[in-house]
């Protein structure tokens, strides 16, 4: 009885998302406020009606209610709680009934938080983010339905896919939709925007919140995922440039490249047009991620199905939404003049430089994740596009983009001095020296790659240090600490987002210049060198977990005689689903992370093992952490959160 009062609550969703597209809309046109006043509770009401659809599929899953196919598909009775509950979202279906959730619930919050936007403005906003569920619960509804009975329901179910059934992916996806999700706000706003005919500073302040929570999302969800594909698949690496991987990587840079150009709107009244062109293709491009994660065109370990029609509706949702704003955007070009004017040295220079930088290489990673497909389709050939293209192609702009960083932050708008901004940098080029020397002494002249690549992440994390100490002022050491505690939070939350990204270069560098690694066909108690330390092969048994078969190694792992440590990595079996994985056994540190595998038995006797030396990987993630943590201390900065009571000077009414 609750699966179809879930499916009934999912219809009246989708029906009280058409009555909030399209009645405020007409309001906004003909300036009747009591059809634009219906937008506040249609998104509230669409919320809590997704909210119980989503609540009843739970419900199903927690308790392994084999007569839902959705549940028989990816659930099974023995699976730990955790994992019964990421088995909601952890299959198209359910992912896609999330995804609708988060809509829903961005939308319901503009409305609760979004009373002192001007009343027309606030009614295309909901309208139009209603505009993107209907089209999503015409989807779900139609080619995807969550709630459907089996006629028999069997005993148990088929498992949920055994590499979802870990912590860090039961977490990734959330965290992931909620910033593909959160960049349909800024698009709501651009188009709202463009219907009005009217892009100014108040838009700008508006928008830049909203963004900034998607970019927050994305860079924990991107983090989680390269965290798991470290530890879970047993490669060894951080980052593959797999399609599925990618297509949570260019909304990131489209969104980082919106917020730097938001500013600019914001303060100097220019890159208007910009901006919104930025803000549509950020969500455009979500909506492409999820069209290569749901269609099949591309093949990914990420993907949740391989289905070509509903592929064919999703590129539909996407050509109507992008088609549609591209075209809006094209007419009203003419209202969206800017009227900052600014030097080539200046803060505005930097910040253009920045979004072209972060822009092209979006475009980077998009030719060479579609490229496969276009040469297949166009020529007929079927080739593959690896990390050698990626890393040859992106890494210029992104290396060009980090030079860049530290200058932008310091320059003044309008005009800004070279030499004086040269003396405020030169604690930040003194490190990065530093750096490179370290790196060079490390690497003992073998890579010129890591030095460089310490310097350049030493001359981010510096430059980052030295807006703080220079936005403190002039004056004795202990005055300009006082006053650097009382900076606004949002240059305290920019600080440690570039800083972030600074320890984030620091430790893929240290880490790609001189890991180490090992491969060999191993006996019980045989035992070899892995730089300084001495791994051992001390046991191999056979045992069993929850859900699983488990071939588990014994393996210590030594230095100058001491024991460092006792990993335990598996190579893992689930006789459900019929699948193996890899569990690593990693001893991690601030400096190096000793990463070992298991793998098969091997005919002569032995196992075939895998040992790595990983230095500095755990930076790459602590990166990642200090940048959502800049994040979060800059949406709590009391500028950000009452952006959107900004009061919008009254201006002449644009064309309608």
């Amino acid at each position: 009885m609750l699966i179809e009062l879930g499916h009934f609550a999912l219809i009246l969703a989708f029906v009280t998302a058409i009555v909030q597209m399209v009645v405020p809309l007409i309001g906004a046109q003909k300036n009747w406020r009591g059809w634009m006043a219906v937008a506040e509770p249609a998104a509230t009401a669409q919320f809590l009606l997704t909210g119980f659809a989503f609540a009843a599929l739970t419900a199903a899953f927690v308790t392994s209610d084999f007569s839902v196919a959705l549940v028989v598909a990816n659930s099974h009775s023995l699976k730990p709680m955790l994992y019964k509950v990421s088995g909601v979202w952890g299959n198209h279906e359910g992912s896609l009934l999330l995804w609708l959730l988060i809509l829903a619930g961005f939308g319901a919050c503009a409305a609760w938080f979004g009373g002192d936007l001007p009343e027309k403005l606030r009614a295309r906003v909901l309208a139009v983010q209603a505009s993107i569920g209907v089209a999503f619960y015409a989807f779900l509804l139609f080619t995807s339905n969550p709630f459907l009975r089996v006629a028999v329901p069997p005993f148990d179910g088929q498992d949920l896919n055994p590499l979802l059934q870990d912590p860090g992916l039961a977490f990734h996806p959330p965290f992931l939709y909620l910033g593909y999700v959160g960049l349909s706000m800024s698009f709501s706003f651009a188009v709202a925007a463009l219907i009005e005919g009217r892009v100014d500073a108040a838009w700008a302040r508006w928008v830049r919140p909203w963004t900034l929570a998607a970019w927050l999302f994305l860079t924990i969800g991107i983090a989680l995922g390269s965290w798991w594909a470290y530890y879970e698949l047993g490669w060894g690496g951080f980052w593959f440039w797999d399609p599925v991987e990618n297509a949570s990587f260019m909304p990131w840079l489209f969104a980082a490249a919106l917020l730097h150009s938001a500013i600019v709107t914001e303060k100097r009244e220019a890159l208007k047009s910009w901006t919104v062109l930025l803000a549509i293709l950020a969500f455009s491009f979500s909506l492409l991620g999820t069209f290569i994660v749901r269609s099949g065109v591309l093949t990914s370990v990420h993907a949740f199905a391989n289905d070509p029609e509903r592929g064919v509706f999703i590129l539909a949702i996407l050509a109507v939404f992008t088609g549609g704003a591209l075209t809006l955007y094209a007419a009203r070009a003419h209202a969206m003049q800017a009227k900052g004017v600014f030097g080539l040295v200046s803060r505005e220079s930097a910040l253009v430089a920045n979004n072209v930088l972060l822009a092209v290489s979006a475009l980077v990673v998009f030719v060479g994740t579609v490229w496969p497909l276009v040469a297949e389709m166009a020529f007929g050939r079927v080739l593959s596009v690896g990390p050698p293209f990626f890393d040859a192609a992106f890494t210029p702009f992104f290396v060009a983009l980090a030079l860049l960083l530290p200058l932008g932050t310091l320059m003044a708008w309008k005009r800004s001095q070279g030499g004086r901004l040269m003396r405020q940098l030169m604690p930040a080029l003194a490190l990065a020296a530093a750096l490179l020397l370290l790196g060079y002494a490390l690497g003992s002249g073998r890579s010129a790659f890591g030095p460089l690549g310490l310097a350049l992440g030493g001359w981010v994390l510096g430059g980052a240090m030295v807006d703080l100490w220079a936005r403190a002022g002039r004056g004795a050491v202990a005055a300009r600490l006082g006053r650097m505690r009382r900076l606004p939070r949002a240059d305290w939350g920019r600080a440690l987002a570039h800083g972030g990204l600074g320890v984030t270069i620091i430790g893929i560098s240290g880490l790609l210049a001189w890991q180490r690694e090992d491969i060999r066909v191993a006996e019980i108690g045989d035992s070899w060198t892995l730089g300084r330390y001495e791994i051992t092969l001390q046991a191999v048994r056979e045992t069993e977990g929850p859900n699983y078969l488990t071939t588990m190694a014994e393996m210590s792992v030594q230095a100058n005689g001491r024991e460092v440590a006792t990993l335990y990595p598996e190579k893992r079996f689930y006789p459900v689903a019929g699948m193996p994985t890899t569990e690593a056994g990693i001893d991690g540190g601030l400096w190096r992370d000793v990463y070992l595998v298991i793998g098969d038995p091997q005919d002569g006797g032995g196992w075939a093992v895998r040992s790595h030396l990983k230095p500095m990987a755990a930076w790459i993630w602590l990166g990642g952490i200090l940048m959502a943590l800049g994040g979060v201390v800059s949406l709590t900065d009391r500028r950000m959160r009452v952006a959107a009571g900004a009061r919008r000077a009254p201006a002449p009414v644009a064309a309608e």
